[in-house]
């Protein structure tokens, strides 16, 4: 159980950088003197331990501390390698130059045994370099120019603070403070038509200012969708989020962001989904519909 536990505080103190005993001892579940006991353990197993004095001390490791190989049992060390070659997303070199220096240290390979690729059919360069260049923007918090194309299909340019690239419902996004709306943003991939990577840093932020910029949280939506719709429902939606109905009709209750992408997504069922509920967003479909059918048909006010 200590040993467990020693290797537990090492990991944690990596992760962290620095820990008073008393948050060692929440996160263990042991008395403080426990924690005393065991960093003496540490330090006399060789793992260079210290504690910093005043009000913002605590217990840390060395700079430059690395755990020996060792501690990583073998069936660890080939998730870690799985993870690294199966996830296919940008066949980066560098990645692959981290893979190998990995197998090295492992001394192992991963096994071939699964092969994920999120990239789309066709030439995916462009797909790639525009995945890497975010990645850097993220990793540095570095400003990035992008050109931008709506839901409605306008084109505008913004200035973003990269935060995270999220892969969800089969696609890529970009997690993103937007100096323009001066809020959080999530930014399709696809959509992203051009980028650039700007010199000027930004500061990390807090999850206390990323509450106060986020955008609202997501509203629960219920839908109704005829039998003959279940491949697309089960495409787009979970197992437990559906109930179907005794005539066969199929009932989806989900979370969705209240925003212009979901009028499109609905759009795209065409005349084969009842909006349910909220009942404003029944009525917002309505309005786009009739838009688009003014559009189509030639229709203006004047008119």
């Amino acid at each position: 159980m200590q040993e467990g536990r020693l290797f537990g505080i090492t990991y944690y103190l990596l992760e962290k950088g620095k820990a008073t005993a008393q948050k060692l001892a929440e996160r263990f579940e042991v008395s403080v003197r426990t924690i005393y006991r065991d960093i003496d353990a540490l330090s006399a197993a060789g793992i260079p331990v210290y504690a910093e004095n005043g009000r913002n001390g605590g217990f840390c490791l060395m700079p430059g501390f690395i755990l020996d190989r060792a501690a990583l049992s073998e069936e660890e060390k080939q998730e870690i390698l799985t993870a690294m070659r199966s996830v296919d997303i940008t066949k980066c070199e560098d990645d692959n130059a981290t893979l190998h220096k990995l197998s090295a240290l492992f001394g192992c390979n991963a096994e071939d045994w699964l092969a994920v690729d999120f990239s789309r059919w066709g030439d995916i360069r462009h797909d790639n370099e525009k995945f890497k260049l975010l990645k850097t923007a993220v990793i540095q918090r570095r400003h990035v120019r992008i050109a931008y194309a709506g839901a409605s299909g306008a084109v505008s340019e913004r200035i973003v603070q990269p935060l995270q690239l999220i892969y969800k419902a089969r696609a890529w996004y970009l997690s993103a403070f937007c100096t323009k709306r001066q809020a959080l943003r999530m930014f399709k991939l696809n959509r992203i038509l051009e980028s650039e990577l700007l010199e000027e840093r930004f500061l990390p932020r807090t999850p206390e200012i990323l509450e106060d910029v986020r955008e609202a949280e997501p509203e629960s939506v219920t839908l109704r969708f005829p039998p003959d719709m279940a491949y697309r429902v089960y495409d787009e939606f979970e197992a437990d989020q559906v109930t179907r109905l005794e005539n066969g009709d199929l009932i989806a209750t989900a979370p969705f962001p209240q925003d212009a992408w979901l009028t499109g997504f609905l759009l795209s069922f065409g005349t084969q989904v009842d909006i349910l509920a909220p009942a404003g967003l029944k009525e917002t479909v309505a309005r786009q519909v009739k838009r688009m059918y003014e559009k189509y048909c030639g229709i203006t006010e004047e008119n």
